[in-house]
């Protein structure tokens, strides 16, 4: 939830009974310590800090150049220039790192790769639970041998980036509930469950399925707390049924979000833009500035395929509201499946 998830929104979810998260994969190193403490300081339950394994970005010579030239229309329609060939295109993973061990959050999740065991070992030693994000059994399974507490099963549905990482794409777009069910069976580890879970129907699904508990982010991005852009939060009010596609043209990963007009005109050439992180950063001055001028069609509105049921709200009412339907649909089902011999 990067964009739409800091120290607010995941303060105010633990503190209302679940386990809020802090999306520091865009900080600087040295902005995470910071942002840690103020979650530490406005709630004394557990949260989580979630990190992107993301390369630090090797293009190949020219890759930069020609993928500015392709971007070039899509600035001046802003009134911009594209922007000078950057000498880095991510923060530093492994500064990132070292910054999430001193602070010892809770928990720690992590997404577009896997830890070594010596660095789970090192966050466990500091009492920092760690969460492995999988889109498959496979990567469930490497995760289990190298050390992690839990696994957070990130279904086809989600919304923003796939979290694959030892197949390709294509090859990890399982949905949530065969993916949780799957991983059930192969791994002896909690299950976080997570794509498509929009309400307590959806929480009470996965729970059935023995996933330990949901992960929600698309349902959050209208809460008072979110830092979602007024452009993003104006596309989610106004998505249809069936509002989102998968590209990777902004970033140069596979992500979902609600479709526009630079996803439809840049989805023909989309898998020859830079892999991420280089996409991602020479289009970040194009996003901020077209969320600037409150104009969506060119900024990444990621969102999972649930978000026609997104709905405004303060975060801790949100939670409170679907934890009450889980429980509802729990007693519904169980009305429907009891025997009619009374045993």
């Amino acid at each position: 939830m990067v964009g739409a998830s800091l120290d607010g929104l995941a303060a105010a979810v633990s503190a209302a009974g679940g386990m809020g998260a802090l999306a520091a994969g865009a900080l600087a190193p040295e902005a995470i310590g910071p942002a840690v403490a103020r979650v530490r300081a406005a709630t004394d339950a557990p949260f989580a800090v979630n990190l992107l394994m993301a390369p630090r970005g090797d293009p190949a010579p020219g890759e930069v150049a020609a993928a500015l030239a392709q971007l070039t229309p899509w600035y001046a329609q802003l009134g911009l220039e594209p922007p000078e060939a950057p000498n880095s295109f991510a923060p530093d993973f492994d500064a990132q790192l070292e910054a999430v061990i001193a602070a010892s959050p809770p928990a720690a999740s992590f997404t577009f790769g896997i830890l070594d065991r010596p660095r789970v070992a090192r966050l466990r030693a500091r009492g920092t639970l760690v969460i492995g994000t999988a889109t498959t059994v496979a990567e469930a399974r490497a995760w289990a041998e190298a050390g992690a507490d839990g696994i957070c099963a990130q279904g086809f549905e989600a919304g923003g980036h796939r979290g694959h990482f030892l197949a390709d794409p294509e090859a990890s777009l399982v949905g949530t509930l065969a993916l949780v069910a799957t991983i059930r069976s192969a791994v002896d580890l909690p299950v976080i469950a997570a794509g498509g879970i929009m309400d307590g129907r959806g929480v009470a699904a996965v729970l059935a399925l023995g996933a330990a508990a949901a992960q929600m982010g698309t349902a959050f991005l209208l809460a008072d707390e979110a830092t979602t852009s007024r452009p993003w939060r104006g596309a989610i009010e106004r998505a249809g049924d069936d509002a989102t596609r998968l590209t990777r043209a902004f970033t140069g990963r596979h992500a979902r979000g609600i479709e526009n007009r630079f996803m439809r005109l840049m989805h023909g050439v989309q898998d020859e833009v830079p892999a991420y992180p280089v996409q991602n950063r020479l289009t970040q001055p194009l996003r901020a500035a077209a969320a600037q001028a409150d104009e969506p069609e060119m900024i990444s509105l990621w969102a999972g395929q649930g978000v026609a049921l997104a709905r405004p709200g303060q975060a801790a009412g949100m939670l409170r509201a679907w934890w009450d339907e889980a429980g509802e649909a729990a007693r519904m089902l169980a009305s429907r499946t009891e025997r009619k011999d009374g045993s």
